[in-house]
This record gives C-alpha cells, sequence and structure tokens, in this order.
C-alpha cells in the first residue's frame, strides 16, 4: 500500500500553486528561520493555523524549545529571502528582522502571524504544529510570492474590500 514514490508525489502535489513563507522563531541561541510552504489556516474561532515541518529540520526543535513561531508570508519581491532560508545563503540579505510579539519577522512579509504551539501530530516523516494565533497584521497593497511546479511565481495583488 505504500508503494508510492516519493518524488513522483512530491512532482504531483508541485502542481499545487501554494503561497512562500518563513517561519522564524527565537531561543536563547538565537534567531532560526525556515523556507515553508506547508502552511494553512485551521479555524477563525479560535483563531488557529497549522504548519508541517520535516522532523530532521533543526527548525523543529527550535519551534518546540520556544513553544512559538512566526509565519511570514512572503511577498513577490522577497524570493532572495525564500532561497536564503532554504539554505542558500545570500550575505547582502541585512537587516532581515523586525520584533513583534516576542517573534523575529520579517521586514517587507505581505503578511505576518505570531503563535503559540498548542498542539504537535507525528505525520510521517513531518511534525504537524498547531498554533493559536496571538498577533498578525498585513499589508493588504502586496502582491504574494507563488511557488508551482518548482518555480517561483507572484500574483496581482486585489485590495480587500
Amino acid at each position: 500500500m505504500d508503494s508510492i514514490d516519493p518524488r513522483a508525489m512530491r512532482d504531483c502535489c508541485g502542481r499545487f500553486a501554494t503561497g512562500v513563507t518563513v517561519i522564524t522563531t527565537r531561543t536563547p541561541e538565537g534567531t532560526q528561520g525556515m523556507t515553508a510552504s506547508a502552511f494553512m489556516s485551521v479555524s477563525l474561532d479560535p483563531p488557529l493555523i497549522a504548519i508541517s515541518i520535516d522532523r530532521q529540520s533543526r527548525t523543529l526543535g527550535k519551534i518546540l524549545e520556544a513553544g512559538c513561531y512566526a509565519v511570514n508570508i512572503l511577498s513577490r519581491d522577497m524570493q532572495p529571502h525564500a532561497l536564503h532560508f532554504a539554505g542558500r545563503t545570500d550575505d547582502t540579505l541585512t537587516n532581515l528582522f523586525q520584533e513583534r510579539h516576542g517573534m523575529p519577522t520579517l521586514h517587507g512579509a505581505a503578511a505576518i502571524l505570531v503563535a503559540d504551539v498548542v498542539h504537535q501530530v507525528e505525520a510521517g516523516d513531518h511534525v504537524l504544529l498547531l498554533g493559536h494565533i496571538r498577533h498578525l497584521d498585513h499589508d493588504p497593497a502586496a502582491a504574494p510570492l507563488v511557488y508551482h511546479a518548482g518555480q517561483f511565481d507572484s500574483l496581482v495583488a486585489h485590495p480587500a474590500g
């Protein structure tokens, strides 16, 4: 029953266009961040979100130690940030963070959500972290960075209203 090829699954799921996020947290050792597309809104009442993190990721341990995380939804001009936090270090990126409710968040993000971890679910080679939102903010004029079939792209922002 588990005869699905991981590469085929990745290619198939890659056909789903998604936004791009950087998940950030802070422990006494410092700030940690990682690029992720596995993010979703779970509930409006109470306000809950979820992220999915590879159990091998060092960021997972840091989030669990901190007990909280920030989801930075990237705007279309933040592809360098996505690559940087995916492991392709870009030394030209400086002054990346601003403090929001005790969490490091990225300057220029289209939206940010700060959440406390309220539940974790073991899910194969990943862990789902359910977070209760304690702060959020967004730029209604920001166009999102989009990821589809292994490529970055963007959409035109349509202000709410």
